[in-house]
C-alpha cells in the first residue's frame, strides 16, 4: 500500500466556455490536509484512471451533504481520468448553476494505487435577514415590498438584487418618475446571524416627469384632438395661462391660432376648433393623470396606426417620434406622421368554405366593394379578432362545433386605391365535447355547478354556449367573478374537446346585526341572517355544520326584529332553485308573523305611560307563501315564469289608523301572482351588460262577481273581510359598458343604467273602495315604514321624502306634512331612472362602485288625475359598498329639482337616503 499522501486538485474559476482541466493551486493556497508532493499528479504525460473511493464535503451549513453530491454527479466508485478529465470540471460547473455558493473547489486529499479520496470545499452564499427602502414613503415601501420579489431566507445572488432594482425602477417609471435612481448597499445581518446579510436599497425618485405638450405633424385626415382622443395612456397636463407660451417643436413650428384667424374662419362654429383656439390658455384634465409611461406611450403609437388603418389609411406610419425636457421640468412629445393615401375595399372571395354558401358568408360579413378600407372591421366581422358579442363568420363556425376553423384574410390585388381580398378557409372536422371538468369549488358540491352548464359532454362544441355559461357560473353568486376561468383543450387527433372550468370560491351568506336602548321602549334589536349556498340534504350531518350546511346552492334567510313591547317580527324563508333536480325550476317557502301593539299607551288621568294596553291593543298579522318558478326555453333561455299563491290574515284588536273606520275584526288577503321574468345580467352585484325585464299580475278573487253583492254588506268588517283588487307591474331595467376604463381594463369602464318602471293596481266593483292593501308608496330610501305592513310595493325616489299629493306644484310641500291615512297611498305610479355607474373595486371581498344619477317619479290616485309628464325630477351621486357577510352597504345624496324654493338654497332641497342589504326599487 502506497503512504498516505494528500494532493490539491485546483480550484476551478466557472468562465463562459467551462472547464475542461483542473490546475494544481501554489503551495502557499494549500489547505493543511492537502500534501503538496501530489500536485505532479497532474503534471503526469500519461493519463490515468483512478476511481473514487471516497467524498467529503466541506462549508456546506444548509445543504444536506446527499443533495450536494447529487448536484455534483460525483459518487463513490466512479472512475475519472488524471489528467485532462472532465469529471470534476463538470462538477464544478453543477455546483455553480446553482447559484448557492460564492466559491467551489475539489480536492484530492489522499492516494492508495489506483484510489483516490476527493474533499469538496464549499463556500455559502450570504442569506438575505431583511431588506429596507430609503428615500421613499412608507406607503410607498409598503407597496413596493410585494413587487420586488425579495424573500427572507433566500440566498442572496447577483439576480435577486437586479431583478429588485429592475422592478423599483419600473414601479416609479409607471408613476412618472422616469429617471428613478436606485442603488443596493449589502451589510451582515446586525443581530449576528452568521452567513445572513441585509439589503438596503437607496432610491432617488428625482423630479415626477408630466407631459405638458403633444404634437402631431403631417396629420392632414385627422385633426390633433381625435389622435388625443385615441391615446389612451398618454395625456397632456391641465393649463390655465394668460400668456402661453407658442409651440416650438423638434418637426416644426406650430404658432398659435390667433384671435383674427378664430373669427375669420368661423372657427367659433365647431367645437374641435374652439377647443384648439383655447388649448394654449385653458386646458381641464381632471380625470387623467399627465405622467409619462414609456410603455404605456408604445401602445399607444400603435393605436392610432390602427386608427389610421380603420378611416381607410392603409400605409400610414408614424415616421418620427421624439420626447425631450422643456425649461421647466415638463416634457413635450412630437410625433411626425405619414397618412399615405385612402384606400377602398374592392373584390372579396372566399375559398375553402363548404358549410356555408358565399352569398351567406358575404351577407354576414356586410363589406361591399367602394366600402372605405378598415383593416380592424375586416377581422373583427371575420372573427380574427374574436369579440364575446359573437355575430362574426368564425363565431358562426365555432357556434356549430367548428372548434378546429381557421380562417385567413389574404391581399391578393392592390391597385389605384382598391385593395381585393381572398378569404382562405379551413373548416375542419366539427368538435364534440368529451369532458367537461370543474375545479375550485372547494365548498360548493360539483353538480351545482354542472347543472347549470349548457356544455355537456356528447354535445357539439359551442362558443356562444361557453360564453353563456361564464355569466351563468358569475349569477350563482358563490364564486369571485374575475376569477372564472374556461379553458377549451381540443384533442384534434378525435375531434374532441375537453372544457376545463377553474372557480374560485366567496363568501356569500350575510349577516343583519343591530340593537340599541330606548326609555320606555326597552332593549330594540334586529338579527338576520342569509344563507345562499345552504344544503338541506345535510342539515342531520353534525361535520356539515360550519357554522351551516352549505354547498346545495339553496338559501335559507331567518330574520328576528323587536322593539321592546309595541313590535316584534319573525321571517323564515326557503328558496330550492332546482325543484326535482332535473330542471331549473325554484321553489320558495315563506312564513312569517309580526305584531304590533298599543304597548305604551298615555294614562291622562296618571299622566304616565302604561304597558297593560299590548294584550288588547294591537294588530297581528300572519302570512305564508308559496312559489314555483319555472325556466323557459321560449323566447329565449333567459326567460322565467312564476307562479304564486299568499296568504295573509290581519286581525285588529281596538287598533286604529290603517282600515278606515276599521279597528276591530279580521281581514283576509288571498292572492295568486304570475310573473314573465327576463333575466341577463353578467354579475349580480355589478351589471355592466343585460337586461332585468319584469310584467307580473297579481290577483285576488273577485269575491264581488261571485254571489256576493256588496249592496249587501251591512257593516266596514263586511267590506274589508275579504278584499278584492287586481295589481299590475312592469319594470324594465338594461346595463350598457361605455367605452374602456384606464389600461384598457375592460372591467375598469362605465356603466349607463337605464330603468323604467310602472304599476296599476285596480278593482272590480266601484261599490267596495279600493284595497287598503298592495298600493304603492313613493319617495326616501325605499324602506318599509309602519304601511309596509299592508304589504305596500316600497318605491324609492332620492332627493324626496315620502310623499302623497300628486301635484306638487299646490304643495310646495310635496304633500309630506300632517297625519296620512293608507288609503291616500298610490294605486298608479311611474319612475324612471338613469344612472352612470363607475367601480372602484371588484375584489371578491369588497365590491365597490360610484355612481351618478337622474330619476323622475310620481304617484296617483286614479285615472282620474293621471299625468305621466308630471313628474318629480331629481339629480345626485352615490356610493356602493358590497360585503360578503353583511351584503349591500349603500348612501346617495340626492337634489330634488321641484322642492328647489326661491331664495333658499340646495340644502333644503337635499337629502341624505341610506341603504342596507339589497337595492330598493
Amino acid at each position: 500500500m502506497q503512504r498516505f499522501c494528500r494532493v490539491f486538485l485546483a480550484g476551478i474559476i466557472l468562465s463562459a466556455l467551462f472547464f475542461t482541466s483542473l490546475r494544481a493551486q501554489t503551495t502557499d493556497t494549500l489547505p493543511a490536509s492537502v500534501n503538496p508532493e501530489l500536485q505532479n499528479l497532474f503534471n503526469s504525460k500519461i493519463q490515468k484512471e483512478y476511481t473514487i473511493a471516497g467524498i467529503k464535503v466541506v462549508g456546506a451549513k444548509y445543504l444536506e451533504e446527499s443533495i450536494v453530491l447529487s448536484v455534483t454527479g460525483l459518487s463513490v466508485g466512479d472512475v475519472v481520468k488524471i489528467p485532462g478529465g472532465d469529471a470534476f470540471s463538470k462538477a464544478i460547473t453543477n455546483l455553480w448553476k446553482q447559484r448557492l455558493f460564492s466559491n467551489a473547489q475539489i480536492y484530492i486529499t489522499r492516494l492508495e494505487g489506483k484510489n483516490i479520496w476527493v474533499e469538496i470545499d464549499l463556500q455559502e452564499r450570504p442569506r438575505l435577514s431583511n431588506f429596507y427602502f430609503k428615500g421613499i414613503r412608507k406607503g410607498e415601501a409598503e407597496d413596493l415590498e410585494p413587487k420586488t420579489g425579495l424573500v427572507r431566507s433566500r440566498v442572496v445572488t447577483e439576480d435577486m438584487k437586479l431583478t429588485a432594482i429592475q422592478s423599483i425602477q419600473k414601479f416609479f417609471t409607471d408613476k412618472g418618475f422616469q429617471s428613478a435612481d436606485v442603488r443596493v448597499e449589502e451589510k451582515p445581518d446586525a443581530g449576528g446571524a452568521k452567513n445572513f446579510e441585509t439589503l438596503t436599497f437607496y432610491i432617488t425618485k428625482g423630479p415626477k416627469v408630466r407631459v405638458d405638450d403633444i404634437n402631431f405633424f403631417g396629420n392632414t385626415n385627422a385633426t390633433d384632438s381625435k389622435l388625443m382622443s385615441k391615446m389612451k395612456g398618454t395625456h397632456e397636463m391641465s393649463r390655465l395661462t394668460l400668456f402661453p407660451v407658442p409651440k416650438r417643436a423638434v418637426y416644426g413650428y406650430r404658432p398659435n391660432i390667433t384671435f383674427h384667424d378664430f373669427v375669420h374662419d368661423y372657427d367659433f362654429l365647431i367645437p374641435t376648433k374652439i377647443k384648439d383656439f383655447m388649448d394654449p390658455y385653458v386646458r381641464f384634465k381632471l380625470f387623467t393623470s399627465a405622467k409619462f409611461n414609456q410603455t404605456k406611450y408604445d401602445e399607444d403609437k400603435d393605436k392610432l396606426i390602427q386608427y389610421y388603418n380603420s378611416i381607410g389609411f392603409r400605409d400610414a406610419a408614424i415616421t418620427a417620434d421624439t420626447t425631450y425636457y422643456t425649461s421647466n421640468g415638463t416634457m413635450n412629445v412630437d410625433m411626425k406622421i405619414s397618412e399615405g393615401d385612402k384606400y377602398y375595399f374592392g373584390d372579396i372571395t372566399w375559398k375553402g368554405n363548404t358549410k356555408y354558401s358565399d352569398s351567406v358568408l358575404s351577407l354576414i360579413l356586410d363589406i361591399h366593394k367602394g366600402d372605405l378600407y378598415n383593416l380592424g372591421m375586416l377581422n373583427k366581422r371575420l372573427g380574427v379578432e374574436p369579440s364575446p358579442e359573437g355575430g362574426d363568420i368564425k363565431g358562426l363556425y365555432m357556434d356549430d362545433g367548428y372548434l378546429f376553423f381557421r380562417i385567413d384574410p389574404v391581399e391578393t390585388r392592390v391597385y389605384h386605391d382598391t385593395i381585393d381580398y381572398e378569404v382562405r378557409i379551413v373548416e375542419g372536422p366539427q368538435a364534440t365535447i368529451k369532458n367537461v371538468n370543474i375545479s375550485g369549488n372547494d365548498k360548493t358540491k360539483e353538480y351545482v355547478v354542472r347543472r347549470e352548464l349548457r356544455t355537456i359532454p356528447g354535445e357539439k362544441f359551442s362558443r356562444q354556449n361557453v360564453i353563456k355559461d361564464n355569466r351563468t357560473i358569475a349569477n350563482l353568486g358563490f364564486f369571485n367573478q374575475e376569477k372564472i376561468g374556461i379553458t377549451p383543450v381540443p384533442h384534434i387527433e378525435d375531434g374532441t374537446v375537453d372544457i376545463n372550468y377553474t372557480v374560485e370560491e366567496k363568501s356569500s351568506d350575510q349577516l343583519e346585526l343591530s340593537a340599541g336602548w330606548g326609555g320606555n321602549i326597552g332593549l330594540t334589536g334586529t338579527l338576520g341572517v342569509t344563507f345562499n349556498n345552504f344544503s338541506l340534504s345535510n342539515i342531520f350531518h353534525k361535520k356539515a355544520w360550519d357554522p351551516l350546511p352549505s354547498g346545495d346552492g339553496q338559501k335559507l334567510s331567518a330574520r328576528i326584529q323587536a322593539n321592546g313591547k309595541s313590535y316584534r317580527a319573525e321571517n323564515l324563508s326557503f328558496t330550492e332553485p332546482w325543484f326535482g333536480g332535473k330542471k331549473r325550476n325554484s321553489l320558495t317557502v315563506s312564513v312569517y308573523n309580526t305584531r304590533y301593539s298599543n304597548a305604551y299607551a298615555y294614562n291622562y288621568a296618571t299622566g304616565s305611560y302604561v304597558t297593560n294596553h299590548s294584550d288588547t291593543s294591537h294588530l297581528n298579522i300572519l302570512g305564508v307563501g308559496l312559489a314555483l318558478g319555472k325556466a323557459l326555453r321560449w323566447p329565449d333561455e333567459y326567460f322565467t315564469l312564476t307562479y304564486a299563491i299568499n296568504y295573509n290574515v290581519y286581525q285588529l284588536r281596538s287598533y286604529y289608523g290603517y282600515f278606515p273606520d276599521m279597528a276591530t275584526g279580521n281581514s283576509n288577503n288571498i292572492n295568486v301572482k304570475l310573473t314573465l321574468a327576463r333575466y341577463s345580467l353578467d354579475n349580480p352585484q355589478f351589471p355592466r351588460i343585460g337586461s332585468n325585464l319584469m310584467l307580473s299580475v297579481q290577483a285576488t278573487p273577485p269575491y264581488s262577481q261571485l254571489g256576493n253583492n256588496p249592496d249587501n254588506y251591512t257593516s266596514i268588517q263586511d267590506k274589508y273581510r275579504f278584499v278584492e283588487y287586481h295589481k299590475w307591474r312592469l319594470n324594465a331595467e338594461w346595463y350598457i359598458p361605455l367605452g374602456v376604463g384606464r389600461g384598457e381594463d375592460k372591467t375598469r369602464q362605465f356603466v349607463l343604467h337605464v330603468a323604467g318602471k310602472f304599476g296599476y293596481m285596480g278593482r272590480y266593483s266601484t261599490k267596495l273602495p279600493i284595497s287598503p292593501f298592495e298600493r304603492f308608496q313613493l319617495g326616501d330610501a325605499g324602506l318599509t315604514n309602519n304601511f309596509g305592513i299592508l304589504r305596500y310595493d316600497i318605491i324609492s325616489q332620492r332627493g324626496y321624502p315620502v310623499y302623497y299629493n300628486s301635484n306638487p306644484s299646490v304643495n310646495p310641500d310635496n304633500g309630506t306634512t300632517g297625519t296620512v291615512n293608507p288609503n291616500q297611498l298610490f294605486t298608479i305610479f311611474n319612475k324612471y331612472v338613469l344612472e352612470l355607474r363607475y367601480p372602484l373595486s371588484l375584489s371578491p371581498t369588497s365590491t365597490i362602485y360610484g355612481l351618478g344619477f337622474f330619476e323622475a317619479a310620481n304617484g296617483w290616485y286614479d285615472f282620474q288625475h293621471y299625468d305621466p309628464f308630471q313628474l318629480r325630477r331629481s339629480v345626485g351621486l352615490g356610493m356602493r359598498f358590497f360585503l360578503p357577510m353583511f351584503g349591500l352597504l349603500g348612501f346617495d345624496y340626492g337634489i330634488g329639482l321641484d322642492r328647489l324654493q326661491p331664495g333658499q338654497g340646495i340644502r333644503n332641497a337635499g337629502r341624505f337616503t341610506f341603504m342596507l342589504g339589497y337595492e330598493p326599487e
